[in-house]
């Protein structure tokens, strides 16, 4: 079978994932593979994402590893055998990959939570907002590029507006909210869609005004998504070239303590949603 040349955030998920355990157990990758009858060189394709692992493999490599959390390896083995091909994948080849990995995440989601201090988040902004904020990139976007971008995160906000929606939890500071990336209009149009968005069910939008004491002790932009079980949750952070994806086990429990904190000197949904009607109305 011919190796991946371009593996998914997913696939390499699960490779790390693999690998830990393996690391876990006090085996080496040699060791691994004799007890599996292949060569050392399919366990390092496996736990570097340059190749699959079927069911059985992967269920007889977890009793090797005397993995004993049966959950665990159920998702795990959903991860192996997933065979999806969402929607993101008409933009393999015009858009970097961290767009396609974060539309992927989206869609096998069980929750997300978002901190925004500077900017409102991608999945809850208009496609005024959206261009604006591409076309503020340096260097600059070509318009096929900016086009792209533009109707790629419109695509993705499926995973809040779609029929399999999922909790939806986003804490918003005011400059945010004040910071206009745009003209006037803009940021009232977005301001509108915030409020449009907080009435639904799955939506909880929670903002930070400037006079609120004591945000500076959590002051830090985040996305928490919700895996299968906890043990598989993803931290996304924005750096310099494009989206890095945290999961070890130690910094998702500092990242969920984070997360309470913001959550817990922000206002209540219905006083946040008061505080964007006036910021709208000031518009």
């Amino acid at each position: 079978m011919a190796l991946r040349r371009e593996p998914t955030a997913r696939q390499q998920r699960l490779a790390v994932e693999l690998r830990r355990l393996r690391e876990a157990s006090g085996l080496t990758a040699r060791q691994a593979a004799a007890l599996l009858g292949v060569s050392p060189v399919q366990i390092s394709h496996i736990e570097s994402a340059l190749a699959g692992v079927s069911e059985e493999r992967l269920r007889r490599l977890a009793s090797h590893y005397a993995c004993t959390d049966a959950e665990f390896v159920d998702a795990l083995v959903a991860m192996a055998t997933d065979r999806t091909r969402g929607w993101w994948e008409e933009y393999r080849g015009l858009l970097p990959t961290s767009f396609l990995d974060l539309s992927e995440l989206d869609h096998h989601a069980a929750f997300q939570r978002e901190v925004a201090i500077l900017y409102v988040p991608g999945l809850l902004q208009t496609e005024a907002y959206a261009r604006a904020v591409f076309s503020a990139r340096v260097p600059e976007l070509t318009s096929e590029e900016l086009e792209l971008r533009v109707e790629h995160r419109k695509a993705r906000q499926v995973a809040v507006e779609g029929p399999s929606s999922r909790p939806y939890e986003a804490v918003l500071h005011e400059a945010a909210l004040r910071i206009r990336v745009s003209d006037r209009a803009a940021s009232r149009d977005q301001l509108l869609r915030l409020l449009e968005l907080s009435e639904r069910d799955h939506i909880t939008l929670r903002v930070i005004p400037f006079d609120l004491d004591d945000f500076g002790r959590a002051a830090s932009a985040m996305t928490y998504v919700g895996g299968p079980i906890p043990r598989l949750d993803t931290v996304v952070r924005d750096v310099p070239h494009g989206s890095a994806f945290i999961d070890s086990e130690a910094q998702l429990s500092v990242f969920r303590t984070r997360f309470r904190k913001v959550e817990s000197v922000s206002l209540e949904p219905d006083r946040s949603r008061d505080f964007m009607h006036r910021m709208a109305k000031e518009l």
